[in-house]
């Protein structure tokens, strides 16, 4: 069946994305309520019976809220690296020593007839880090929370199928914006959010002949636009001559409430 995805929910209010193959069903962060995740996985008609884990990537809340409350309903294993463990602890309840496993920045964890390797980035967490997922020759790639994209991070994810990818504020909303000052500053700087005008550039490096889908990931609601987002990426790839069409790469909107449609990669 290849690899498929949902980005079940995208932003600063929640993060949650569902994976799957064959034989391995992953939820990547609850940034929501338990609820709400449920209500998601209905939308995209998939069961969180099924799910074999939980990937958590950083312990800010809009990652972790709901992973304490579907890991103890659902009986899931949780598995994050140890200092993110012992910064989310407090935010996600009790839990089993037999649900938490760990897995660290670096590492690569086979689920069956899937590889996730796991990558660090520069965000303002204890140790954050994001996904690569490899399913037979199938590449699918998740980055988001950083604040900038070093060449380790374009080298790991180049040529990915499909790859989710930050593209958190316009620099003009964003300088122009309600924000206070210390808040603008920690966006942007160097452990922050990455601009559209930086996320676009990066990806002109990152996409390859593979590279069929790119989703554009947690946008600011306020410092962005889903237009705006968009229309940098596809004109910074166009003038370094690559095609944004239905028949090259597309790119695709993810949302804060509502899931994407299940993807394949085949």
């Amino acid at each position: 069946m290849g690899i498929a995805f949902s980005v079940l929910a995208s932003g600063s209010t929640g993060n949650a994305m569902y994976v799957e193959t064959n034989q391995t069903k992953l939820l990547i962060d609850a940034g929501l309520s338990g609820k709400k995740i449920e209500k998601m996985f209905q939308q995209i008609g998939r069961s969180l019976s099924d799910i074999d884990a939980i990937l958590v990537t950083h312990e800010h809340s809009d990652h972790v809220k709901g992973v304490g409350v579907l890991a103890r309903k659902y009986e899931l294993p949780v598995y994050a690296n140890e200092r993110t463990w012992k910064q989310m602890l407090d935010a996600i309840g009790p839990m089993d020593k037999e649900q938490c496993f760990h897995m660290e920045t670096g590492d690569i964890q086979t689920f069956a007839d899937m590889d996730v390797e796991s990558f660090g980035v520069s965000h303002d967490a204890a140790d954050p880090m994001f996904f690569v997922f490899h399913h037979e020759k199938k590449k699918l790639a998740l980055a988001t929370d950083m604040g900038y994209v070093s060449d380790y991070i374009k080298g790991t994810l180049a040529d990915a199928d499909a790859l989710i990818f930050e593209s958190n504020h316009d620099m003009n909303m964003l300088r122009m914006g309600r924000y206070p000052w210390n808040i603008k500053r920690r966006i942007l700087g160097d452990t922050g959010h990455v601009s559209n005008d930086d996320a676009a550039k990066a990806l002109t490096t990152i996409v390859g002949d593979k590279t069929r889908y790119v989703y554009l990931a947690h946008l600011s609601q306020d410092n962005n636009l889903k237009e705006l987002a968009r229309m940098t990426t596809e004109q910074t790839m166009d003038e370094q001559g690559i095609n944004c069409t239905p028949n090259g790469i597309q790119i695709r909107d993810t949302d804060p409430y509502m899931p994407t449609a299940m993807q394949k990669l085949v």
